[in-house]
């Protein structure tokens, strides 16, 4: 799995002109889904975005999670995270998951957010969405569940 986490102040997401996700304080993660990826990745992904120490503490240190400063996570499916750009001119997708197995793995990082007690918003899997944010920082990461990065 890979994620784009970026801290926000406020993010969106809707569908037809339909807010369908909103935060306020918070990261603003895309998920993307790789066709080698399990329950393991998942896990692995939930627990990071729980828990990275990306919000500053009283000393201005990035020393706090987004579980210690009540934030929330608004969650978005992106398979693009997965497009090969390395030749031509054409992104290839091969490496990303079917779109059954990738929902399943993308509502499952969402319930294990969830359970960790951080208030989990999403879009909608599969559609054509328009996310809005304003970022804070800004402080952007990347996340690779296979640590390629």
């Amino acid at each position: 799995m890979r994620a784009v986490i970026q801290r926000v102040l406020e993010a969106t997401v809707k569908v037809n002109d339909k807010l369908v996700g909103q935060i306020g304080k918070g990261l603003l993660v895309y998920l993307g889904v790789g066709k080698e990826d399990g329950l393991k990745d998942a896990e692995f992904i939930a627990d990071k975005l729980v828990n990275l120490r990306i919000f500053a503490d009283e000393a201005g240190k990035m020393n706090r999670s987004v579980l210690d400063v009540g934030g929330q996570i608004l969650l978005v499916s992106n398979f693009t995270l997965y497009g090969d750009c390395r030749k031509g001119r054409r992104p290839g997708f091969d490496a990303a998951a079917e779109p059954v197995l990738a929902q399943q793995l993308y509502e499952k990082v969402i319930e294990l957010v969830g359970k960790s007690g951080v208030t989990v918003e999403k879009g909608v899997f599969g559609a054509y969405m328009h996310v809005s944010s304003i970022n804070d920082g800004p402080v952007t990461f990347l996340l690779d569940s296979s640590r390629l990065f």
